[in-house]
């Protein structure tokens, strides 16, 4: 029988359904960003002044089975990266690693990092961009540089399930946030009150106004906090331990703020035996009760107006990143109005106690009307027992996004600016209208070399990568400069010379952090002095503030959300301003050439 020949019918996709296959592919993703944060989070407590790390690694297969997790216990214990990628052994070969921040090592070993590289993971995913300005976007940059792709909620991944992964990475490093953008401890408030609001009887008997269940409760709070605050007068009537109770092993320093001293010479805080404790008060407040303290071992710090922020920002300097406020209503009204309370966690019993003088959780505030009432943001509701417990935010987290550049700090590199009016120009890509500003555009440079023979460069970027291995003093630097030379692109060039300086950073010459701005602006005057359409290009943007719109460059770019340096930027608009004054003339101007290298070029 005859079989009729000819094209097979192509096969149509519904939108609908690739829409439908998108959002089950988001939703995996943020399911296992959530799992990080849930996992980071069982260090809470114990990582301070560092982050809660979480990390996931599942394979790439349609079940995308997780093979692999881990957690940062604390400071100094092994990377939640390199936990994960051990459990995961073979299987992270091609899989995807999840984590609710990006990795960031603060000795700079990058041992995380490796560890994905090294595993052979080819997707990571990361909850938020690192808080800290001289961590954040270093580790997204360095692992897109080695050739793996990174998402991050909200900037590369977008979706409603994705919102929600990102709000539990916020939540869970909360603290980090707010003490990155304040720069003050994180602080919570917490009370129990009965129905009608009361802290205490008249009488001031306040034992026990909250469930069994609830003081649990706060003991966990406790132990995820680094201080626990008090004032003098719940010293004088409840006699607190302030331990968390819990059987765990953190034990957060307990303090009391008293101006007058007026405090009991026998109290349980004075028992430093466990938990240290440290008295704030008004400097000259009652000496021979400051020796008496002294003798039993608590620490008193004296300040010249004792009030709540200046008590944060100390605690702020001595490393603190999470404070817990368990005060009576005058000392929490005081925290409140300085600003220094980010949330509230109130306890609420079932009970009336009424009592015209029963204290309330919140002092005076001065508001006459209920519109002056503080609203709670991202409230939320849980039942403990037989209490309600109400969480909330004062203080919105921080989205940790600074103006970039400053226009009055660039005004003084670039006199032209002006700081009120002047308009900013971004540059980043070779692509964009401004793209051949980049360091990586495809204008080659000859420079004069050790040798007095001229050296074609393909790129500003080959000769900056490369010179960070000239003057070495491990004679094998030499295989890495030529190697860096002859790399067939300005992306490839900078790969190699990242790589090497992190696999060898004993090669790299011992003077580059000081050098390098200067290695930098050499290669870039040579370049706008060789080609004049560049130079007229440049000197079109006078009066402009120049950005190196990188997102991930958090020196030489501004980063994605202005928290970068800019120094890329910088060093163009103080070249502009010499070719505006007509210093571009002065061949023989040496000021900012490297020592090995003169800044002497030739037209190619």
């Amino acid at each position: 029988m005859a079989m009729a020949m000819g094209f097979a019918t192509p096969i149509k996709f519904k939108a609908s359904s690739i829409i439908n296959n998108i959002d089950h592919y988001h939703a995996l993703d943020a399911s296992y960003v959530k799992r990080a944060a849930e996992l980071s989070d069982k260090s809470a407590g114990f990582t301070s002044p560092h982050p809660n790390f979480g990390c996931v690694i599942a394979t790439t297969s349609n079940l995308r089975n997780v093979v692999g997790e881990g957690y940062l216990y604390a400071q100094g214990t092994k990377p939640a990266e390199v936990q994960a990628v051990e459990a995961a052994g073979e299987y992270c070969r091609g899989a995807t690693a999840y984590v609710n921040m990006e990795p960031g090592d603060c000795d700079g070993d990058n041992t995380a990092l490796s560890a994905f590289i090294q595993a052979g993971i080819t997707r990571v995913v990361i909850g938020i961009r690192h808080p800290l300005q001289h961590l954040r976007g270093k580790a997204i940059q360095a692992l897109r540089s080695e050739g793996l792709q990174v998402d991050v909620l909200g900037e590369d991944l977008r979706s409603v399930s994705m919102e929600d992964a990102l709000k539990s990475c916020l939540l869970v490093n909360a603290p980090l946030l707010y003490r990155s953008a304040s720069r003050v401890p994180f602080s919570v408030l917490k009370y129990a009150m009965t129905l009608d609001g009361k802290i205490a009887a008249s009488s001031g008997h306040a034992s026990w106004i909250s469930s069994k269940k609830s003081r649990s409760r706060v003991f966990e709070l406790r132990g995820r906090s680094d201080a626990v605050i008090v004032g003098g007068n719940t010293v004088r009537k409840d006699n607190p331990r302030l331990t968390p109770r819990h059987g765990g092993g953190h034990l957060p320093m307990r303090i009391v703020m008293s101006q007058t001293l007026d405090l009991p010479e026998v109290a349980n805080l004075w028992d430093v035996t466990e938990v240290p404790t440290i008295v704030v008060t008004q400097r000259g407040a009652r000496r021979s009760f400051q020796k008496l303290l002294a003798s039993k071992g608590v620490e008193v710090v004296e300040f010249d107006i004792l009030n709540p922020k200046d008590v944060v920002d100390y605690l702020y300097d001595r490393g603190y990143l999470s404070i817990l406020w368990e005060c009576g209503g005058t000392l929490s009204a005081s925290a409140i109005s300085s600003g220094v309370i980010h949330k509230v966690h109130a306890f609420v019993a079932p009970k009336i106690i009424g009592g015209r003088n029963a204290p309330s959780p919140v002092g005076e505030l001065g508001m006459v009307e209920m519109t002056q009432a503080l609203e709670l943001i991202d409230v939320s509701y849980e039942q403990i027992g037989a209490d309600v417990l109400i969480s909330g935010f004062l203080q919105p987290i921080p989205d940790l996004t600074p103006v970039i550049p400053s226009v009055d700090e660039t005004s003084a590199i670039d006199p032209s600016l002006s700081p009120y009016d002047s308009p900013i120009m971004f540059f980043y890509k070779t692509w964009d209208p401004y793209g051949s500003f980049s360091n990586f555009s495809p204008h080659p440079i000859r420079m004069l070399d050790e040798s007095g023979d001229y050296v074609t460069w393909s790129s500003v970027e080959h000769y900056y990568q490369a010179h960070k291995f000239v003057g070495s003093i491990d004679p094998n630097a030499r295989s890495y400069i030529e190697e860096i030379f002859l790399a067939k692109s300005p992306e490839e060039a900078a790969r190699m010379g990242r790589k090497m300086q992190r696999e060898h950073p004993h090669m790299v010459r011992a003077d580059w952090e000081s050098v390098k701005t200067d290695v930098m602006y050499t290669a870039l005057k040579c370049k706008f002095s060789i080609y004049p359409h560049l130079k007229s290009m440049l000197l079109s943007t006078v009066g402009c503030v120049l950005v190196e719109a990188s997102p991930h460059d958090l020196f030489w770019g501004g980063g994605r959300d202005g928290e970068g340096l800019n120094y890329l930027g910088r060093l163009l608009m103080k070249l502009r301003s010499e070719f505006v004054d007509g210093d571009d003339d002065d061949d023989d101007d040496d000021t900012h050439k490297p020592p090995e290298f003169s800044t002497s070029c030739q037209e190619t």
